[in-house]
């Protein structure tokens, strides 16, 4: 197979991600049960979504360059240069922001640098037309032969590898939810589920674009809609990187009662969205919510970027 040829087999992850119970009385109260889906422990440098969208793309991209895009606190761009390290292959993250090419890198950033990625800045104005034919041209003339993989790594075949988040949680619960940035994991584990669950996706960008993009990319990868999914984008606290005071008290008391370090930019919006869904009464009693744990705090600065970053 060619997981041995490209050595990720050798990364060893966790799969299935471990599922555990979290006893908390916000959820029992109302007759919820609440289970974790660890995806954050699949790989330490590949988390979650992550391992799940990369896979397949690095797969497909055979040890070729691989050329993609994020903000500067992109997780998706650390894990893809993480990949690159691991596994022997030249990455190269464009960046949103041509200011920061004047600026001390930030820990996401130094640490993609580390890992070996070519950072490439632009302007916001280009990052924006980033799909187009004319700025991917562009790019390709500046680094040569590379496979490209968009910002967040969702595209067809991320939401094709994410189908197995929705398999492996067939069966233990109603509701999956799922925070979302882009909508490649939604897609996939809304595609993944039994036909009496559903997928519940926490927008973490304000906007309402996520609906559409979910429905293209369901479109490109599976040919028609897949599976029932909806989206609730009450819980962004103000956008992509932002957070509040009562985001952070939250994050921290959900610390403390289940021993689970609480990633701010995703996991506790979603985590704090649930519980107030399940205060709604959203949930019937004897439903089972499961929360897929995306990822985990990596550096110090991941609680609290600028609020510009994406």
């Amino acid at each position: 197979m060619y997981d041995e040829a490209l050595g990720l087999s050798r990364l060893r992850p966790v799969l299935p991600s471990p599922l555990q119970p979290a006893e908390d009385e916000r959820f029992a109260r109302h007759g919820v049960t609440l289970l974790l889906k660890r995806d954050d422990l699949i790989h330490p440098d590949l988390p979650g979504n992550k391992w799940r969208k990369l896979a397949p793309n690095l797969r497909a991209a055979a040890g070729r360059t691989v050329l993609t895009f994020g903000g500067a606190y992109s997780n998706h761009l650390r894990a893809t240069a993480a990949a690159g390290r691991l596994l022997g292959f030249p990455t190269v993250g464009v960046v949103r922001g041509d200011e920061l090419a004047h600026r001390p890198l930030n820990p996401s950033l130094a640490q993609c640098a580390a890992d070996g990625m070519r950072l490439h800045f632009v302007d916001r104005a280009t990052y924006r037309a980033k799909t187009s034919p004319a700025v991917l041209e562009g790019l390709l003339s500046l680094f040569g032969e590379c496979a490209v993989i968009p910002e967040g790594g969702s595209n067809a075949l991320a939401a094709q590898g994410c189908t197995e988040l929705g398999r492996e949680l067939r069966g233990p619960a109603g509701t999956v939810a799922v925070a979302c940035g882009t909508g490649g994991t939604l897609a996939g584990l809304a595609a993944g589920l039994g036909p009496r669950q559903r997928a519940l996706g926490v927008p973490v960008l304000r906007g309402g674009f996520l609906g559409a993009a979910v429905r293209d990319l369901q479109q490109e990868a599976f040919g028609a809609p897949a599976g029932q999914w909806a989206l609730d984008d009450r819980f962004h606290f103000g956008g992509y990187a932002r957070t509040t005071p009562e985001l952070h008290a939250f994050a921290d008391d959900f610390e403390d009662r289940h021993g689970l370090p609480v990633e701010r930019l995703y996991v506790a919006k979603l985590l704090y969205g649930l519980t107030v869904l399940a205060g709604e009464g959203a949930f019937a009693p004897g439903h089972t919510v499961t929360a897929v744990v995306t990822g985990r705090p990596r550096t110090p600065g991941d609680g609290q970027p600028p609020s510009d970053s994406r």
